[in-house]
Order: C-alpha cells, then structure tokens, then sequence
C-alpha cells in the first residue's frame, strides 16, 4: 500500500484528500437529513389543531421540540398571524429560502470533488506516461519491455484512483441534490399551507366575533 503511495506521486495524495473530503461531506449531509426527518403530515396536523384553539404558544413549543426545515418554516408562520396575508407570504416565502443553504451546504463541493477527481487522475497519468517515455527518449531504446511497462503503470494508478473517488462521490451529489430539490417542492406546499391555516384561523375569529 505504501508502495502504491509513493509510486503514485504528489497527485495521488491529492486524490485521497479529496476522498476524505467527499467521504465526510456525505457522512454530514445523511446525519444532516437524518436528524431534520419528521412525519410533516402528523406534526402538521398537530399544529393545526393548536393553531385553531388559539393555542400558539403551545403550537410554538411543538415547532421549537422539532429541529426542521418544516418546524422552523412553521414557527415562522406563527410568530406572524397577525400581518396581512400578503406580508405573511414573503415572510414564509424568505423563511423558506433561507433553509436553502443549510440543505445544500457543501453540495456545490462535493459536486467538484465528483468531477475533478478523474481529471486529476487523468493528469498524474499522462505526467507519468511523460516520465516513462522521457527514460525511453533518453536512452533511445530499453532492452528490457518490463521495465517501459512498469513506467506505464505506475502512472495508471492515479487514474485509477480518480475513478474510484469519483463513482460514489457522483452518485451521493445526485442523491443529495435530488432530496434538497424535493424538500424544497414540498416546502412551496407547506407556504400555501400554513397561509390557509392561519387565514382560515383569522375568518373563523372573525365570524365568531359578528
């Protein structure tokens, strides 16, 4: 292994840090959504059911209980019942964008790592192959095949590396893109959800008060 190592050069190492890299990006990214995963449809129902007692403090305990991007979206909401409808739709709407980058942070990285690796292997390889054929321009001709060969593989390990970085690293980005681009549809829906919720709360108010 440590043979590899050396053999491989400056730019092998490069890979394997941007393995580690990638590797703890993903482990975040899954502890991430791990720990933020809610049953929305029931906790929302549970909000509403607060909501429409008039008991929002206890509707605000239950989003505060609950660390999400739908909790804090919902605890938003709440903490602005009282503006207008218009008002209450760019507030959620900015409390909804700014979960953006919590759910994508390191993405745009991890996506880079995915697509320089095998570059960087094809590099170490083709400076390698320099290195190999430079020995054969040098002495004019090699007596021994075994020994342009082992030239040329060596300088194969880098690209070999690269393709192993880059295969999981591509298909954990498009994982974790897809899942950020789902929640974010869901949480278009949840807006308009929570406007109803509170609006309807507010006609309900107002017909018991005529």
């Amino acid at each position: 292994m440590v043979d590899i190592l050396l053999k491989g050069g400056f730019i092998l190492w490069i890979i394997i840090l941007l393995s580690f890299a990638g590797a703890a990006i993903i482990i975040e990214r899954l502890l991430y959504f791990k720990k933020t995963r809610v049953d929305e449809d029931k906790l929302f129902n549970r909000i509403k059911a607060t909501v429409e007692k008039k008991h929002y403090d206890e509707a605000l305990f239950i989003c505060e209980s609950t660390v999400s991007p739908f909790t804090r979206l919902m605890k938003t909401g709440i903490e602005h019942r009282n503006y207008p409808k218009h008002i209450q739709k760019e507030v959620l709407q900015e409390a909804a964008n700014q979960e953006i980058p919590h759910l994508e942070r390191f993405l745009s990285f991890l996506g880079s790592i995915a697509h320089i690796s095998p570059l960087l292997g094809l590099l170490g390889t083709v400076t390698g192959n320099i290195k190999a054929f430079g020995v054969l321009g040098s002495f004019g001709a090699v007596s021994d095949p075994s020994v342009l060969a082992r030239g040329i593989s060596e300088a194969l390990i880098t690209t070999a590396a690269g393709i192993i970085v880059s295969i999981p690293a591509v298909i954990f980005y498009n994982y974790l893109v897809d899942k950020v681009g789902k929640i974010l549809i869901k949480m278009e829906s949840q807006v308009n959800d929570m406007i109803i919720l509170l609006n309807d709360d507010e006609i309900i108010e107002n017909d018991t008060a005529e």
